[in-house]
């Protein structure tokens, strides 16, 4: 590990040594298990956090009881709603939820507020890291509102699979992660089964047309 946890973060290496300083004597690092929510609607963050290890998942419940995942928060990167509350001092409006154990350095509102007032590379680096997460938003609302959810799928099937041929996921995690609705999911897995490119087992999904997923994948980039 490096000689700071200051180090493993892109942009707070090139904090001068005052701020540093104040940075890690008004910072703790702090675990939490997986499936510990982190944080939820109506609560207001006392802590700005940076994941050393693990995973955090956030995502967003509509009024009918639907979910969809946001984004991830992973080793090396901050949560852009937790910056987003933190700045303006607003309520959070989704759930932030340990996918796995967490290991995080904990920064206080007092000397979050402080350093971003007068540090500029502090600041550089919570902006940088909150512009890049919006873009990722964006393109999270382009695919539900203008992709193809056989597409999506497709695609998300590949990247669950990774180098493997099986996917552990339910069709309720599935819509999650899509932002859509069980139903469909279970619809376009049974026409993806019909088309041999998978077959269905209890919990998991093992793919066995890559080449047939893979081409309709693909067409994302046709639009």
């Amino acid at each position: 590990m490096p000689d700071s946890w200051i180090d493993r973060f892109e942009g707070l290496s090139r904090l001068p040594p005052d701020i540093r300083s104040v940075l890690e004597t008004g910072s703790a690092i702090v675990t939490v298990p997986a499936g510990t929510p982190i944080f939820e609607p109506g609560s207001r963050p006392g802590n700005f956090l940076l994941l050393l290890d693990g995973t955090v998942r956030v995502q967003q419940k509509s009024d009918t009881g639907r979910e969809v995942i946001l984004y991830r928060v992973n080793a090396g990167e901050s949560c852009v709603m937790t910056t987003a509350c933190m700045l303006a001092h607003e309520d959070y409006s989704a759930d932030g939820i340990a996918e796995t154990d967490v290991t995080a350095v904990a920064i206080p509102r007092a000397a979050f507020d402080d350093l971003t007032g007068r540090s500029p590379a502090f600041r550089e680096f919570i902006f940088r890291a909150y512009s890049r997460r919006i873009t990722d938003l964006f393109t999270l609302i382009d695919d539900i509102v203008f992709q193809r959810m056989d597409v999506r799928l497709a695609a998300r099937l590949l990247q669950l699979a990774q180098d493997g041929d099986t996917v552990n996921a339910t069709h309720a995690s599935l819509a999650t992660e899509l932002g859509t609705a069980r139903e469909v999911v279970s619809r376009t897995l049974a026409e993806f089964q019909r088309r041999g490119w998978i077959q269905q087992g209890r919990g998991t999904v093992l793919l066995t047309g890559r080449e047939g997923l893979n081409r309709l994948a693909r067409t994302s980039n046709d639009r």
